[in-house]
């Protein structure tokens, strides 16, 4: 299958409108230079290039990528190549420029399939466990007094379930963090693939999934013991759970519970 991808850059010899030069005596221009051959530098995907739909724009044709190959980087040979000038190694670059946003998509959707089908069963795990505890700490609105002892012990495994829940979906939101990370890395913003495309292709649904940055989820200095980014958010809420039973449990003159 060709993939084709467009760049902002004149090709050589494109027939595209340029400027005339003034003309030079005869007797004063030397004879052109033949253009030396880029065929040998091409990157093994390369099959054309063509002027793209809009002016000064090149339209870039491969084979397709499967995201297994290295990663393509213009040839150090051309660089050094006396015999090309500098708009042909140009030329060079930008084809290995089209060539490795291809290859970065290629090797995401290679690369984060197996951890978004992990990642689904992980979110519904996490939000399932959550909805759990929130229907526990709603129980307390209807609880007898005399049972509030025990629903605080539902609770409290409730929360425990959830944060491990919460932690697991950090660990695989990781993964997919530093997928894209590098996928943007090599492709630059304005070529990212974004998950959720991924997600579509692969018939995954992923709103509201709760994907941080990369240094979201650093390791921590020993002095700085800030959790991941799902757990922090849960265990702000647990705050919030635990202010108002201390605070219901003050109104009632509950010390123990206070």
């Amino acid at each position: 299958m060709t993939r084709t991808i467009g760049l902002a850059h004149a090709l050589d010899n494109s027939g595209l409108p340029r400027e005339t030069p003034a003309p030079v005596p005869a007797a004063l221009s030397p004879a052109p230079a033949a253009p030396a051959d880029l065929s040998r530098y091409h990157h093994p995907h390369f099959q054309r290039a063509e002027p793209g739909r809009h002016e000064g724009w090149v339209s870039y044709f491969f084979t397709a990528f499967t995201g297994r190959e290295a990663e393509p980087v213009t040839p150090l040979a051309a660089y050094k190549d006396q015999t090309l000038t500098w708009d042909q190694v140009g030329e060079l670059s930008q084809q290995y420029d089209a060539a490795r946003i291809m290859w970065s998509h290629a090797r995401l959707r290679l690369q984060a399939a197996p951890v978004l089908r992990k990642a689904a069963s992980l979110w519904q795990a996490q939000a399932t466990a959550r909805d759990e505890m929130r229907s526990v700490f709603r129980g307390f609105w209807t609880a007898e007094d005399g049972r509030w002892r025990a629903r605080l012990l539902r609770l409290t495994d409730a929360e425990r379930t959830a944060k491990a829940a919460a932690a697991a979906w950090d660990e695989v939101a990781e993964q997919l963090a530093k997928l894209t990370a590098e996928q943007v890395r090599a492709a630059g913003w304005d070529d990212e693939l974004p998950l959720g495309t991924v997600a579509q292709e692969l018939g995954l649904d992923m709103p509201g999934w709760w994907i941080g940055q990369v240094n979201d989820y650093a390791p921590r200095a020993y002095y700085d013991r800030r959790d991941t980014p799902l757990v922090a958010e849960l265990v702000r809420e647990i705050g919030q759970q635990r202010e108002r039973l201390r605070e219901v449990a003050q109104l009632a003159g509950d010390r123990e519970l206070a």
